[in-house]
């Protein structure tokens, strides 16, 4: 359960052998998995942050004496934290990789796993006894020490309660009793599957950052499927009932009424089609849950504009709200990106799934469909064109 990482292997082994042992198995803390490690941004950067509009952010603050705990809701005024007491509380940013390149270029790490599962990257300062207090996420998540020290416990007992606490705005166990205890310092990286309750306290003042993976809930799915096959229904499909009898009893749903709905309903997505299952899902796990989208640019590029920057050799910035996926469809693809399913060649859903940053000479090879959808994806926000590169010499 723990070992130190080895040179050019941060998990401290191969990836197969990771996903294979540890992977949604067992807790894994591995020391000096970023040997020398400086965190991405400084407190006073991500205190900014937390003040910005849009920004997903909490301020979590614990009275001790008391045991009461106060959740603060962002963005903040800048004047807050000159307010804030000097221990027992912690500043959450959640999607700071949708802000900071510095905080994507760590994903790198973790290029192992399917870019999709990954939801955000969390970053959270805390001062002495700062913490959120026992929980469990019901995702996977890696908690790699940035700064100061972090004591984390953490209970693999299967048997151990799961009550919350009903005086908390968390989701806060009620009773903890961990089975592991560690100190993290920096570079040291915990993996902890779903269902493992832990909690995490700074000892001194530090930072912690969280890659959480995007795990929906069995409702979550059901329900966005519901609604993406009632969209495809015509209204002429309806509830019948051509056999009913008289009733027995009024306001009675008996039996009868009751295999008319399962009837109606069928096994729902058993009986999907599976292109049709694919796409429901590429276009549900594109779409990001914040509700955050693109803004397309002031002036549209024209196909010829588009054609011209790429010979110039300026390449295309995926915009950070953008989620995108895509499957295999025949010889083609169905590209998805924030919601919306495009039809392409293979080569130009790798291309834009693959790079943050998309080289202009992986694009000019491409068919001239594929560029006029990269080229309506501009338009749309969902792109733009960074800086020509520089030439050396």
């Amino acid at each position: 359960m723990e070992l130190r990482a080895r040179r050019g292997q941060p998990l401290g082994m191969s990836p197969a052998r990771f996903l294979r042992d540890y992977w949604q198995k067992h807790p894994l803390l591995i020391r000096n998995a970023f040997p020398g490690f400086k965190p991405p941004l400084a407190p006073e950067d991500l205190a900014g942050l937390s003040c910005e509009d849009g920004a997903l952010a909490r301020l979590v603050l614990h009275d001790r004496r008391a045991d009461r705990w106060r959740v603060e809701q962002g963005p903040f005024a800048e004047a807050r934290f000159a307010t804030l007491p000097a221990r027992d509380w912690t500043l959450l940013v959640q999607d700071v990789d949708k802000w900071d390149a510095d905080v994507v270029a760590l994903l790198g790490v973790f290029d192992f796993l399917p870019r999709w599962r990954i939801d955000d990257v969390m970053l959270s300062y805390a001062v002495d006894g700062g913490g959120v207090g026992p929980h469990v996420d019901q995702y996977d998540v890696f908690l790699l020490q940035g700064q100061g020290v972090r004591r984390w416990r953490i209970s693999t007992d299967p048997a151990a309660p799961q009550a919350l606490r009903g005086d908390v705005d968390l989701k806060m166990l009620a009773r903890f009793i961990a089975t592991h205890d560690w100190r993290l310092e920096p570079g040291d990286m915990l993996y902890l599957p779903p269902g493992v309750a832990h909690d995490g306290v700074a000892e001194g003042n530090g930072m912690t950052i969280s890659i959480g993976m995007r795990a929906p809930a069995q409702s979550e799915l059901l329900l966005d499927l519901a609604e993406h096959l009632a969209e495809r229904l015509p209204e002429t499909q309806r509830y019948a009932d051509p056999d009913l009898a008289p009733a027995r009893a009024a306001g009675e749903i008996d039996a009868a009424a009751l295999a008319r709905v399962r009837h109606a309903l069928g096994p729902l997505a058993a009986a999907l089609p599976a292109q049709q299952l694919a796409e429901w899902f590429g276009r549900f796990i594109t779409r990001y849950r914040a509700a955050q989208i693109a803004s397309p640019p002031p002036r549209p590029t024209t196909p010829a504009a588009f054609a011209a920057a790429l010979k110039a050799g300026r390449p295309l910035l995926r915009h950070p709200w953008s989620r995108c996926a895509w499957t295999r469809r025949d010889r083609e693809a169905t590209l998805y990106v924030a919601g919306q399913a495009l039809s392409c060649s293979r080569a130009a859903a790798a291309i834009v799934c693959g790079h943050v940053s998309i080289p202009a000479s992986a694009l000019q090879a491409l068919p001239a469909t594929d560029r006029q959808r990269l080229c309506d994806l501009l338009n749309e926000g969902h792109l733009r064109f960074g800086p020509r590169p520089r030439r050396h010499g």
